[in-house]
């Protein structure tokens, strides 16, 4: 047994729930970044809300314990990316960690040239994901095949991009260089994007760097760095923690009383008097009745939709999860999550 299995083993893991945005440094994998912060928080389940390449830093939020019951709205939120485009040259993972596999010279970069490829790549486009990417074929990560040097035939996926900023800088690593600012829709691959950009100049392009400055509504600025959580106290990271129910703020809110929130929990639907839940809706956020005295917040307890005065379930806090918020609320001397206890109980 090697000491660092041994070390790792003598952890006790604790249930730990929220929503920890982390500034991913330079060259960690997000998974090998989740498993630094999991390890800091003693944390027994975790998950990240999508990858970032080791190349890439900024904005990963990381999910713990409940807070993993929404990660995929994350994953399917819009992004917003800052790129540096090396011009003239194509590497074979499209970013400055691959080989060189092609050198073109690079034609003058006006600022009529940048209005009009910034015209030309905004808005839905259809774009062919890279190799060097974690999609499947076959059962095997296209990634797999590409450092057996095999390149397999993929399907373009149609991807949206929003808004689109491109401005000349230096760089010295390149004659000319790029950069971008991009916000656009899940699935989009800026690698990809600053390929099709230096082919459309006729010098090809790969990325210099990377940097994830906001998802689905999180900044870079409300991030804290590894080596800042590494320096903390175990009670400071953990309020560095936000709420589970961070991930579905921007959506509507319902608030049941204590009998319907007891059964919501058990999965059941409730139907309403018309308009009681408000409008149809995809999805909203539901929580239970405040506890007692003062300024308790409601309960968080999961999220549902609303079909025809009809309030549906989808995903719910345990009654462990709540118990266990519950506590920790207590414990650090922030207001009771509302009526939680009540409810693990009904």
């Amino acid at each position: 047994m090697t000491q660092t299995s041994s070390h790792r083993q003598k952890i006790q893991r604790r249930p730990v729930h929220g929503v920890l945005l982390l500034d991913k440094p330079l060259g960690l994998s997000s998974n090998q970044a989740l498993q630094k912060a999991k390890w800091l928080l003693r944390a027994d389940k975790a998950g990240h809300t999508g990858t970032l390449d080791p190349l890439a830093t900024g904005v990963l939020p990381l999910c713990f314990g409940a807070a993993t019951k929404f990660s995929q709205i994350q994953l399917d939120a819009d992004k917003t990316y800052e790129a540096v485009l090396l011009l003239g040259k194509r590497t074979s993972t499209a970013d400055a960690e691959g080989e060189v596999i092609e050198t073109r010279p690079v034609p003058e970069i006006t600022p009529a040239l940048l209005r009009d490829l910034t015209v030309r790549f905004t808005g839905p486009l259809a774009q062919v994901p890279p190799m060097y990417s974690a999609l499947k074929k076959d059962g095997k990560a296209l990634y797999e095949y590409a450092r057996k040097g095999q390149e397999v035939e993929r399907e373009a996926r149609h991807i949206t991009i929003f808004k689109l900023e491109m401005a000349q800088v230096h760089d010295e690593r390149a004659p000319a260089a790029i950069k971008i600012t991009v916000t656009c829709s899940k699935g989009t691959y800026i690698r990809t994007l600053g390929e099709d950009i230096g082919e459309a100049i006729g010098c090809g392009a790969h990325l210099g760097s990377l940097r994830r400055l906001e998802t689905g509504g999180y900044t870079t600025q409300q991030c804290v760095s590894l080596p800042a959580l590494e320096a903390m106290t175990e009670p400071e990271r953990e309020a560095c923690l936000l709420p589970a129910q961070s991930l579905v703020s921007a959506y509507p809110s319902v608030t049941l009383d204590a009998d319907n929130a007891g059964r919501f929990l058990s999965g059941l639907r409730r139907r309403g008097e018309p308009g009681q839940w408000g409008a149809d809706a995809p999805l909203v956020q539901v929580y239970g009745p405040a506890a007692g005295q003062g300024g308790d917040a409601p309960a968080f307890l999961g999220s549902a939709h609303i079909t025809a005065d009809e309030l549906i379930p989808q995903r719910l806090l345990s009654p462990i999860e709540i118990q266990d918020i519950l506590n920790t609320a207590r414990n650090s001397g922030d207001a009771a999550p509302a009526g939680a206890a009540a409810l693990v109980h009904h």
